[in-house]
């Protein structure tokens, strides 16, 4: 395969990155909604913790800490998410 193909199939994964992240934004826009009503806040830490670790024990090891790394992008800007919802409720 040739670099021009190589690339072909990261733009493609990345098509499907974006979708499932946008996906995963609606669930935690609806967990926001979830937690405005139960008085539960944004961050959870030991949720995180043990997400991100269970992410690591799911990857190879060459690979583990930067994936790990991608998901405490994706959920911080998760938690972005939520929070700029809940603002929007109380103003």
């Amino acid at each position: 395969m040739d670099l021009t193909e190589l690339r072909e199939q990261i733009d493609g994964i990345d098509a499907e990155l974006i979708s499932l992240l946008e996906r995963r934004m609606d669930v935690a826009a609806a967990i926001a909604e979830v937690k405005n009503r139960t008085g539960k806040p944004v961050l959870d830490q030991a949720r995180e913790a043990e997400k991100l670790a269970r992410i690591k024990r799911s990857c190879r090891e060459e690979t583990g800490n930067g994936i790990a790394a991608v998901f405490e992008t994706i959920l911080a800007a998760s938690r972005a998410h939520q929070t700029r919802i809940l603002e929007e409720r109380h103003g």
